[in-house]
């Protein structure tokens, strides 16, 4: 499956944002999907998880309340809203899939990144 995702930019602090993802290439809805982030000079770490049958959704501790991940199958798409953002939510973010999981934690597949920036 490719991946491709879209909608970072620049922000203020307390700004929300949406991050898009669009897979092709395969059968979306047999994918586990997930968001990872990697800021500068720290490791990729994972963000948010939805499940392949859109079931159950998992978040890092850091952004639970205020980010929110969901699917549409239809579109071959995954989001991901992002509310209340702070300065150290400022990463890369990136898309990633795992066939068939209900948590993606160590993704088959990657997108490339998007930038996100949080001005304090």
């Amino acid at each position: 499956v490719q991946l491709q995702a879209s909608g970072g930019g620049l922000v203020q602090t307390g700004d929300s944002l949406t991050l898009s993802c669009a897979a092709s290439g395969d059968t979306f809805s047999n994918y586990g999907m997930g968001w990872f982030r990697q800021a500068p000079g720290n490791e990729r770490e994972f963000v948010a998880s939805i499940s392949w049958g859109g079931g159950n959704t998992y978040y890092a501790d850091s952004v639970k309340g205020r980010f929110t991940i969901s699917r549409d199958n239809a579109k071959n798409m995954v989001y991901l809203r992002m509310n209340s953002l702070k300065p150290e939510d400022t990463a890369v973010y990136y898309c990633a899939a795992d066939r068939y999981r209900d948590y993606v934690s160590s993704p088959q597949y990657w997108g490339q990144g998007t930038q996100v920036t949080v001005s304090s």
